[in-house]
């Protein structure tokens, strides 16, 4: 629907002056108020010129399009709602090609990733680390696009425009059709904390099992080596548990 009928017109005349010029021209669509309501109407308009491209006349037919507009309307309000829906879970999508370009991604990966808006498409490989898990993740998605069969989940680390680090949890698989390869598409979840957590457990093990050999501090190296502690959380609580103080008190 017309915001104006001075936008309007000026949409026309801006497209009309085609007409008196190569390709001499134009289509355009002009809503238009009848006894029936508002028409969208869609003119296309052709000069006829001489040898010398003079115009002497223009020839132009319009059709009725406020059904196809309608319908439009109403498909672009379905997308938005799909859309809505998609981005508000943790997956976040995004699709390539085989030789790795870019093709949709996920406004929320933008976004995370720092990407400028209307930024042509890129590698996305260029927002890779030289962290080594992402030789994994590469060597998955080749091995997708030259089989056409999906290949296990990995781990990526990729660099933000502004230098950050953002590791993500990948899920991909390849689009074939007539045998081939013809696209990747996949979601991400961004795992950053998630993996900072497993890495400091990790680290937490490992110094707890070397601290519960000491014999320095009479009572803790019992309580860390506890047949009920199978992982770092368990070491601290038995290490802080009040029930192990009072018995000690005892």
């Amino acid at each position: 629907m017309p915001a104006s009928a001075e936008r309007y017109s000026d949409v026309i005349a801006t497209q009309m002056t085609k007409l008196f010029r190569p390709p001499f021209y134009c289509t355009v669509e002009q809503w238009i108020q009848t006894p029936k309501g508002m028409r969208c109407i869609s003119w296309s308009a052709k000069s006829v010129v001489d040898n010398g491209n003079t115009v002497l006349s223009i020839v132009a037919t319009g059709r009725d399009i406020t059904v196809q507009k309608h319908e439009l309307k109403v498909i672009k309000k379905k997308d938005e709602e799909l859309m809505l829906v998609v981005e508000s879970g943790k997956q976040m999508y995004y699709s390539h090609t085989p030789d790795h370009v870019v093709t949709y991604v996920s406004p929320r990966i933008r976004s995370l990733l720092g990407c400028k808006p209307h930024v042509g498409k890129r590698l996305w490989t260029d927002f890779l680390t030289d962290n080594p898990m992402n030789a994994v993740g590469l060597e998955r998605t080749i091995r997708a696009i030259t089989s056409g069969k999906r290949e296990p989940p990995y781990r990526l680390e990729m660099k933000t425009c502004d230098g950050h680090i953002i590791r993500f949890e990948v899920n991909e698989i390849p689009v074939v059709k007539n045998k081939k390869t013809v696209a990747i598409a996949g979601s991400m979840v961004d795992v950053t904390e998630k993996i900072q957590v497993e890495e400091g457990l990790a680290e937490a093990e490992y110094l707890i099992k070397d601290f519960s050999g000491s014999k320095n501090r009479t009572g803790w190296p019992t309580r860390i080596s506890s047949p009920r502690a199978k992982g770092p959380l368990d070491y601290f609580r038995d290490l802080f548990s009040r029930k192990d103080e009072e018995n000690g008190d005892e």
